[in-house]
């Protein structure tokens, strides 16, 4: 279950990737397998080799890719998703969910 994003946030996102830019976009999100994780963020690009070639400097694999038709993306949380957050800049998204 996502939450805490506006609609025009997510809008934004699904445009950025659909545009071929690396688009990142974070939100509360409760999931049972995941208890201790309570934010999620999704790193998007619908062009797939960018995706790819942008996660591999972060060690992820490309088996972690959700393979969305429309908005293939990364989902990131826990100590990477705010290590790469700060890599990338993404200061306002860490301040904003308090990660």
């Amino acid at each position: 279950m996502a939450f805490g994003i506006k609609r025009y946030e997510l809008n934004s996102w699904k445009q950025s990737v659909k545009n071929g830019e690396i688009a990142f976009l974070t939100h509360y999100w409760l999931d049972s397998r995941f208890p201790d994780c309570t934010t999620v963020t999704k790193v998007g690009c619908a062009d797939i080799d960018k995706l790819i070639k942008w996660g591999e400097q972060y060690g992820l694999s490309t088996s972690w890719i959700h393979q969305d038709k429309n908005f293939p993306h990364y989902d990131l949380f826990g100590d990477r998703q705010k290590q790469i957050l700060f890599s990338e800049n993404q200061i306002n998204q860490i301040r904003r969910f308090n990660l």
